[in-house]
């Protein structure tokens, strides 16, 4: 009985840990996308309190993905709206496939002259699991869903669950370029799915600015 007693104690003690490093990382959530700070390409600091006021786009972008294409999307949306207050910003990753293997200037120089991207490029980083960076754990947070639109969409969502391994628990990002909308108040964010193209958010993004 004393042994039993004693694997029970641990087991609870082992809930309670883990409950509590869950709490500690649920409180420290920012209360809006305004209160972080991520590191560019470059390796200087931007400071996301300066786009307060704006719109943002936010992305976990790749170089070797079936969609990357999109960039060309993306930039043309950047170009028709960054004067009206929207600011796009990539974060490339790594974590599905490896999709995205080369140094921080190697990705920037590659959407520059590949897809003549002129909006912010950060440093690479994950955006799953014990080492995502902040504003993803904020954003998974906002916004924990995403739809696939049509037969297509639905199947490859279908593969991609399949073939993703980082996204282990609700709300985790599926697959690269997986967008995050975020009106002004730096609060309240719409998700799309990687399927969803650059141009059928536009409507969105109209509505917010």
């Amino acid at each position: 009985m004393k042994h039993i007693a004693k694997s029970v104690v641990a087991v609870l003690l082992l809930i309670a840990a883990c409950g509590t490093a869950m709490a500690q990382k649920t409180d420290s959530i920012m209360a809006t996308i305004f209160d972080y700070k991520a590191i560019a390409s470059n390796g200087k600091e931007i400071d996301f309190k300066q786009f307060e006021g704006k719109v943002m786009l936010i992305i976990n972008t790749a170089s070797k993905c079936g969609f990357t294409p999109q960039f060309d999307g993306l930039e043309a949306l950047n170009e028709k709206y960054r004067d009206r207050g929207l600011v796009v910003i990539g974060f490339p990753c790594n974590q599905f496939a490896e999709q995205d293997p080369g140094a921080d200037s190697e990705i920037e120089g590659f959407c520059r002259m590949n897809y003549g991207v002129t909006f912010q490029i950060m440093k690479k980083t994950d955006v799953n699991g014990a080492d995502e960076h902040p504003v993803f754990t904020f954003l998974k947070a906002q916004a924990p869903t995403e739809e696939y639109k049509g037969l297509k969409a639905k199947a490859t969502h279908t593969m991609l669950k399949g073939l993703s391994k980082s996204a282990k628990k609700e709300g985790d990002i599926l697959w690269n370029f997986t967008k995050f909308l975020v009106a002004k108040d730096g609060t309240t964010v719409q998700r799309f799915a990687p399927t969803t193209e650059p141009k059928d958010i536009e409507k969105a993004i109209e509505e917010l600015l």
